[in-house]
């Protein structure tokens, strides 16, 4: 009997913690994902509820893994607490709080698409306020993906934005993105701790804002109690965007930047926007209007040129 090969012996997850383009492909997908998910209970739960289910829960899974790497980073920690915090309240809870709000008046696929945004607007961002140096195409890139995102928030017509006319609901949905492009930015300030210290620490901060939200605007902590007759649906979306959304994106996608790095990861958010457009068609039953296609188009034409200008620029 020839004896096992030892990777036989590592088990189905440590297994794909090596495959790094199949995590590069599972953290966008459980990020499109969030856009469906909250989409589906619309009506039935409030958002800030949504919200604080989703911090809380991923607060309390998270810190059993976290638990070791705190520790070790305690001294840390203790001096940077409010600025992880803080990164979890603008990352976390300021983004999905506009984005479950935003839902509430505009679909998923509008939702999809304008976050298809959020590498431009990053790029943009770091021009204005950090004088990264940019190229002519990268700039054109940036504007073109503007300009797909005022085509979607005005449903294909963009002298709407002149009259101030423009769905509420996307509105949200860009104050979301704007709220996440700042979390990205402040990503070069992060204390210097383990991953999972802090994501336990700016998962607590987004958990506390959360609560304040539902506090003050969701109704108060006693629709808590409403939970109890929530539909089985309501359910599985609240355990869905606890856990994937949440913690195995951030994972998946940290683990996939350690093993090829980041510029090679980077390209991958751009799928986040196309499982969610996939996720809202197929599974909330949207229908695709000719301006989703045009605007889609534009945003990707943006994002080709500044990644082809970037690469030029890098040789």
């Amino acid at each position: 009997m020839t004896k096992p090969h030892p990777t036989e012996k590592r088990g189905i997850t440590a297994g794909i913690l090596d495959q790094p383009y199949l995590l590069l492909v599972l953290a966008p997908l459980f990020w499109g994902g969030n856009v469906v998910a909250a989409k589906l209970v619309v009506g039935e739960i409030n958002p800030f509820l949504l919200l604080a289910c989703r911090c809380v829960l991923a607060t309390a899974f998270i810190l059993p893994f976290s638990y070791p790497h705190l520790r070790r980073d305690w001294r840390e920690v203790r001096r940077t607490w409010p600025v992880l915090m803080a990164f979890g309240i603008v990352g976390y809870a300021f983004f999905n709080a506009f984005l479950y709000i935003g839902l509430t008046m505009t679909t998923a696929v509008n939702s999809a698409i304008e976050q298809a945004s959020l590498p431009m607007l990053i790029l943009g961002a770091n021009f204005l306020f950090f004088k990264v140096r940019a190229t002519p195409i990268q700039i054109v890139g940036v504007l073109l993906a503007i300009f797909g995102v005022i085509l979607t928030a005005t449903h294909g017509d963009p002298l709407r934005l002149m009259r101030m006319d423009v769905n509420l609901g996307d509105g949200f949905v860009i104050l979301a993105c704007l709220a996440y492009t700042s979390y990205t930015l402040a990503l070069r300030f992060r204390p210097k701790v383990h991953m999972f210290s802090f994501m336990a620490v700016s998962f607590f901060g987004a958990a506390t804002a959360a609560i304040v939200m539902l506090a003050l605007f969701g109704g108060g902590l006693g629709t808590v109690s409403s939970l109890a007759d929530m539909s089985p649906t309501v359910w599985i979306v609240i355990a869905y965007v606890a856990i994937f959304p949440s913690m195995f994106s951030q994972v998946a996608y940290a683990r996939g930047v350690e093993l090829v790095g980041a510029n090679r990861a980077a390209p991958s958010h751009n799928l986040i926007p196309v499982f969610g457009t996939l996720g809202s068609v197929i599974i909330l039953g949207e229908s695709l209007e000719a301006y989703h296609f045009i605007a889609a188009a534009i945003i990707v034409s943006g994002i080709v040129l500044a990644e082809w200008a970037a690469r030029r620029k890098a040789k």
